[in-house]
């Protein structure tokens, strides 16, 4: 056997100390840098939205402008409807993503789902998603899903 001497005891268990340390840093440094992305990822969601927020306001001012992104001659409802209509479904389609993102809570979004089921059932949104193609404005995944479990077909 090998007779281990109080120094070289030491020294073994500052190696170990020291490693650990390391281990512990470079893991919370780590759950930090997730943290970050995440909060990155949220702040340009949330950036973007409002640039889509502003173009909402300018919409329901100025509902004439509706024409330079979707150019149909006879909207249904009218301009200004249509165009409000196109706001709530973006509006929709952040919260979604915000949802995929894990940034809102099972109880937010329990929320926010059901308002968004309200709006496409109740109200006339549903009616717009199909009749003035709004689907083609948004990602595939938010309109999977609307017509899926908000509209309940395929």
């Amino acid at each position: 056997m090998v007779d281990v001497g109080f120094p070289e005891l030491l020294t073994l268990v500052q190696t170990v100390a020291i490693i650990a340390a390391i281990v512990i840093a470079v893991y919370f440094s780590r759950r930090q840098i997730e943290a970050l992305e995440n909060d990155l990822e949220a702040r340009v969601m949330n950036d973007l939205d409002e640039k889509l927020h502003r173009i909402g306001e300018i919409f329901m001012e100025k509902p004439e402008f509706v024409r330079v992104l979707n150019d149909v001659p006879a909207a249904p409802g009218g301009g200004a409807e249509v165009a409000f209509a196109f706001y709530v479904m973006f509006f929709c389609s952040h919260c979604y993503h915000m949802r995929q993102r894990g940034i809102l809570s099972d109880n937010d979004w329990a929320g926010w789902l059901q308002w968004t089921k309200n709006a496409f059932r109740s109200g006339r949104l549903g009616k717009y998603w199909k009749e003035a193609e709004m689907q083609a404005w948004v990602d595939p995944a938010f309109r999977e899903f609307v017509n899926r479990e908000i509209l309940g077909s395929s």
